[in-house]
């Protein structure tokens, strides 16, 4: 074994991973802040959602004129991720940042993660001409910005870095990324919760069922539905996206019309649980029973919101879908209701997104190991029954999930 190599890499990503935890925990300490009052203000003053319109518009007027490439969003990460050809503009930081807040702000229904991870894989890209780093390292250090933005959105540092690993290829992992992937994510958390002083929303499972046979096999037809809610999901946000994009030419033009439609959804319903990321309702499915609908309508607006051509992420509007759809099932299924809401707020994200280890792993991060066995059962039948494809339309799947695709 060469040591002095292994030495030259170690404080090579000691020093990058630092610098990239610095800037992802740093942004993602300003957006959770920011979407935090934007939020707020909204719900003190309903009326601003008739603005919705507007608010797409600004935001599609922006992408149009200047966005480039950053239009495509977390799919632009993860084709420089299998090709590292161009750079990741920086523009995508301020354009994904504010357009998010304008999302939130008017009353779409979006996430954030993807927010996080495109602030943080562009910030993290700007170091690869600073330190001129070739292919290779450009890749990892890529990674190590999608780890640093995901951990330090959630709070979630290990799962941050095994999203990044996963995220790429499922189930294959790279050696040597490893190490920059959980040193950045750490670094981006300590930043964001412990220098910056934002905390992240504080879920709980009470009760955790016995690991009998019984209660076990439960577990499979469960990981099924949340599998195929996952794949609902993604084929909703890419039903919309065709939609808006095969029916309405100009750009600028189809958050309008969609903010228009959003608005009148609003006033006509006279319900606004399923705007914003949703996070009340999220705990509420932890505790009390919900209207089982709940899953199905966040699924519907959040892919309808994004598909029109606002900005945030669907991670978030996923944990939605899977604790209410979790909470649903306790009609059905006997087991504990904050268990299934648990499961289904991880599994149906391992679904949509190809990623059952990092999401088991943030379900223990969030919940408690206590839960751990259930959740990575529910996670992996999830991601089998989710189907080929995901909400990333340029994800490369590692391996073939099951014969019957």
């Amino acid at each position: 074994m060469d040591y002095s190599k292994l030495l030259k890499y170690f404080l090579l990503w000691l020093v990058l991973g630092l610098l990239v935890g610095l800037l992802s925990g740093s942004a993602s300490a300003f957006f959770l802040v920011a979407l935090d009052w934007a939020t707020n203000f909204r719900e003190e003053h309903l009326l601003i959602i008739a603005l919705l319109p507007l608010g797409g518009w600004i935001i599609g007027w922006t992408y149009y004129k200047i966005g480039q490439n950053s239009v495509k969003g977390n799919n632009l990460l993860l084709d420089e991720l299998y090709q590292t050809k161009n750079p990741i503009p920086l523009r995508m930081t301020p354009l994904v940042l504010f357009g998010t807040i304008f999302t939130h702000f008017f009353g779409g229904s979006a996430g954030r993660e993807g927010t996080a991870v495109q602030m943080g894989g562009s910030l993290a890209d700007q170091l690869t001409k600073w330190f001129k780093l070739e292919s290779a390292d450009r890749r990892l250090i890529l990674i190590s910005g999608v780890s640093g933005g995901f951990a330090s959105v959630f709070g979630t540092p290990l799962a941050g870095a095994i999203f990044a690993l996963e995220w790429m290829h499922t189930g294959h992992f790279r050696w040597k990324s490893i190490f920059p992937a959980f040193w950045a994510g750490l670094v981006a958390h300590w930043v964001c919760e412990s220098l910056w002083g934002v905390g992240h929303t504080v879920y709980q499972i009470p009760e955790v069922a016995t690991h009998t046979l019984m209660n076990l096999l439960w577990i499979i037809p469960a990981g099924i539905v949340f599998g195929l809610s996952g794949r609902l999901f993604a084929e909703t946000s890419h039903f919309f996206s065709k939609v808006f994009s095969q029916t309405i030419s100009y750009p600028p033009l189809r958050p309008f019309i969609g903010g228009l439609l959003i608005a009148l959804f609003v006033w006509i319903s006279g319900s606004t649980t399923y705007l914003g990321l949703g996070v009340p309702r999220i705990v509420e499915a932890f505790e009390t029973p919900l209207p089982w609908y709940d899953w199905l309508a966040k699924t519907g607006l959040t892919g309808f919101t994004l598909g029109a051509g606002f900005k945030g992420g669907e991670v978030t509007p996923l944990f939605f879908t899977g604790a209410t759809l979790g909470n649903a099932l306790h009609g059905l299924i006997p087991l504990p209701l904050a268990l299934l809401a648990g499961m289904g707020f991880v599994a149906v994200f391992s679904g949509a997104t190809n990623t059952p280890m990092a999401c088991t792993v943030m379900g223990m991060e969030l919940f408690g190991y206590e839960s751990g066995f259930f959740l990575a059962i529910a996670c992996f039948i999830a991601y089998i029954f989710s189907g080929k494809g995901g909400i990333y339309v340029s994800q490369e799947l590692g391996w073939k999930k099951a014969w019957f695709y």
